[in-house]
């Protein structure tokens, strides 16, 4: 199966009221090739999850500027003003997750499990609506799992199998948010014809389609 797809097939794969995970840590990691190529398919009332808002002109900051995001699910919006206002305005639905339990949520997700137990939380504003649970006398709350129409990833290098690896530290949700979405787009800086199977961080069997940035 060719992976590699083109502009026109990926936004093909995109559709209004998505939840759609993406990677990077203050935009560092995240595909912004996918971004721009989301912000050109003009999709709205999506649901974005992923670590933080980005900035104003980077990251997923530049879809929330552009009216195309309903929803975001992160652990902090501090970067982005634009965000912050739409929120304040009732333009834009936040939910803060801590950033641990965040990734933990994604986590459980894509290893089937029925969530994550942590401390986390208890007894602050995060403990709304969830279900708090007792073990060996500590109470927990429930993170239950959290996953995506689609993932998208941005990697160093890929295979045509779908092999991935990361650029240092922007590795950091990447290889967590490949397993827990319905479908995962990988944005790589290069293609390469093998890579060691020692040095794979993410492997194929997570991804459904590869895209080359230019």
């Amino acid at each position: 199966m060719n992976k590699w797809i083109d502009k026109e097939t990926f936004i093909k794969l995109l559709k209004d009221g998505q939840s759609i995970m993406f990677g990077g840590f203050l935009a560092c990691g995240t595909p912004e090739l996918l971004i721009d190529w989301i912000m050109e398919s003009h999709v709205k009332d999506l649901t974005m999850i992923g670590n933080d808002a980005g900035w104003p002109t980077k990251g997923i900051g530049k879809l929330i500027a552009n009216n195309q995001v309903k929803r975001i699910i992160v652990s902090h919006i501090g970067t982005n003003p634009e965000a912050g206002k739409r929120m304040h305005d009732g333009n834009l639905i936040v939910t803060l997750v801590p950033q641990g339990s965040l990734i933990e949520k994604i986590r459980a997700f894509g290893a089937g499990l029925g969530g994550i137990l942590t401390p986390t939380g208890f007894k602050t504003i995060a403990e709304e609506n969830k279900r708090i649970i007792d073990v060996q006398g500590v109470s927990y709350l429930l993170e239950e799992p959290l996953g995506a129409d689609i993932a998208i990833i941005e990697a160093r290098q890929a295979d045509d199998k779908g092999n991935l690896v990361y650029d240092k530290t922007a590795r950091n949700f990447n290889p967590v948010i490949a397993t827990a979405a319905k479908t995962v787009i990988a944005c790589t800086k290069e293609r390469v014809s093998h890579i060691d199977p020692e040095c794979v961080i993410t492997p194929h069997i997570f991804i459904d389609f590869l895209v080359k940035e230019d």
